[in-house]
């Protein structure tokens, strides 16, 4: 099976030259470069992989970019946007000419942005990104889940993709989960998409993290397999990358062959627009 995970993490040791960002901590202390990670992919079987910088590395796009240019058919990169920068209106048209960039990853769920989402002042954004086709990755809360549906509705030529069901990162069990609903309305939208990523990190169930069975199920009921996208930001899993695969692959009885195909990175690939070619 094809097997594209639709998100990991890349990054450098923390040192003077490049320090990583005070009071963010790392899903692990230490770095996980390009190499291991191809290694990793190797192991369990991953084809693809879908790079973003991770903000303790203060965004930076430069590691994601040169992975992403040096091993074309492996890696993808989705690079981080600063919306304050100012030339970020023209910098959305030219973004995907950047070799290996594929889209871009906005953090809304950070307090300096959230207000700009609520407040209806990133539109120039949404008209941009819409003009150019660039797809967005959204980290959101699930309060915010309402905003992004009324964006989709209003720029119906938005290219989106909802991280992690936008679940509290810090939270487990229960507490993760008891705003899940939130993300369900957004099926209506044709033009938003969700990762069902990291999700072994929201259980304290071990494998095969049978508490997760009924959201999935709710995710797979309303966007279905075409919309769905597995993948692990794979440095915080609590399981092994394998494990993280089988979760999907074998322990979900209610989809089918052609389901997992589409689920497990046919679908991720194809509204990247990254051509499967073997």
């Amino acid at each position: 099976m094809f097997i594209a995970d639709a998100q990991a993490h890349i990054w450098a040791p923390n040192s003077p030259q490049r320090p990583w960002v005070a009071g963010r901590e790392p899903h692990r202390k230490t770095a996980l470069g390009a190499e291991e990670l191809l290694g990793l992919m190797d192991e369990a079987g991953v084809s693809r992989c879908v790079l973003i910088p991770p903000s303790w590395d203060a965004d930076r796009n430069d590691l994601v970019l040169a992975a992403a240019q040096r091993y074309p058919q492996r890696f993808a990169a989705m690079g981080r946007f600063d919306l304050d920068a100012p030339d970020a209106a023209e910098r959305v048209a030219t973004w995907c000419e950047q070799p290996g960039m594929r889209g871009f990853r906005i953090s809304f769920s950070l307090p300096r942005w959230a207000e700009a989402l609520e407040a209806s002042r990133v539109d120039w954004l949404w008209r941009a990104a819409e003009k150019a086709q660039v797809r967005i990755a959204l980290m959101v809360s699930q309060a915010q889940l309402p905003l992004v549906g009324a964006v989709a509705a209003r720029f119906p030529g938005l290219r989106l993709v909802i991280c992690h069901l936008a679940l509290p990162t810090e939270d487990k069990d229960e507490v993760a989960f008891r705003d899940f609903d939130r993300i369900l309305p957004l099926a209506k939208r044709p033009n938003v998409m969700v990762k069902v990523s990291a999700l072994p990190a929201y259980t304290s169930a071990p494998y095969p993290f049978l508490p997760l069975l009924p959201y999935v199920q709710k995710i797979y009921d309303a966007f279905g397999p075409r919309r769905m996208f597995w993948g692990t930001d794979l440095a915080r899993m609590p399981c092994s990358y394998q494990q993280a695969i089988r979760f999907f692959t074998t322990e979900i009885p209610w989809f089918s062959e052609e389901d997992k195909e589409w689920i497990m990175g046919r679908g991720f690939c194809e509204w990247l627009d990254w051509p499967i070619t073997s």
